[in-house]
């Protein structure tokens, strides 16, 4: 085996993160999540942040679009249930990304944030594949419709502070997707795919902790700094201009996440309703 003993974690991390194929990213986050539990990388030393990913490595397709320029997808029809599936492979693509940012961009913090974002990203990969695997089952690849890059935006956005990384990528971007589950899971039902009903049920498990991840260490870094979790948490959103969760929320997936039912409540009760001091 290749000595890694003198490596820096995030040198790794960003070899992985600008991988261009999905096989191969999935491939090196399962290596590098292996060397570091092995204990072959050294930690990141605090100081100065390395630079930015503002394009990491991804296929040439799916060509990228504005989320305006989407359509809906619905899948009552062939291509719409492929479009659907393949809206979900994008989303966890990305978030193998996501997460090795995670790792790689912010240095100097505790062992097992690191660790626990390198597991992330190796279920990410996973999910991925899952995935991927049923939208071949309907005669397609990844790559063959179009996508957008809101996800990287945030990422970017937030490239210069954990905390908001925290806040807004995970509590709120990925939580969108434990709501979006349920309605989803409900189209499928009426189509009777019954095998990606059964992978969405392993990716919302896997989910809830990856948010619940996300809200420890928004946490972790207010207790830092001397902040209100709950209030800094919607003066980012307005800051960062963050979407706003469309309802019915998710009650049940949240709170296993770590949203308290006031938080949820005053996410339920829409943007207009909420007051940022």
């Amino acid at each position: 085996m290749q000595d890694f003993s003198h490596v820096n974690l995030q040198a790794r991390a960003l070899e992985a993160l600008m991988s261009c194929s999905p096989a191969l990213k999935a491939a090196q986050v399962d290596a590098l999540l292996a060397d570091w539990q092995a204990g072959y990388l050294v930690l990141p030393e605090a100081g100065a942040l390395p630079p930015p990913v503002l394009n990491p490595g991804r296929p040439e397709r799916p060509e990228l679009v504005p989320h305006t320029e989407l359509p809906r997808r619905r899948p009552g029809s062939p291509g719409g249930h492929a479009a659907l599936l393949h809206a979900i492979a994008h989303i966890e693509f990305n978030a193998i990304n996501l997460a090795l940012d995670c790792a790689y961009r912010f240095s100097g913090l505790p062992a097992d944030y690191y660790g626990a974002w390198l597991g992330v990203a190796a279920e990410e990969a996973y999910h991925f594949s899952l995935i991927e695997a049923r939208l071949r089952g309907l005669g397609h690849a990844y790559g063959d419709f179009q996508a957008h890059n809101g996800l990287w935006e945030m990422a970017i956005k937030t490239a210069d502070d954990p905390l908001a990384r925290m806040a807004l990528v995970p509590r709120v971007l990925e939580a969108r997707g434990l709501d979006a589950t349920p309605p989803i899971v409900s189209a499928l039902k009426r189509i009777g795919d019954t095998e990606t009903i059964a992978v969405l049920d392993i990716i919302l498990r896997d989910e809830i902790g990856h948010v619940a991840l996300g809200d420890r260490w928004f946490r972790y870094f207010c207790a830092e700094r001397g902040l209100a979790p709950e209030a800094t948490y919607l003066v980012l959103m307005a800051r960062f201009d963050a979407p706003w969760p469309p309802r019915p929320l998710n009650v049940e997936a949240r709170r296993k996440a770590g949203f308290s039912d006031a938080e949820i409540a005053c996410l339920e009760a829409g943007k207009a309703a909420s007051t940022v001091r």
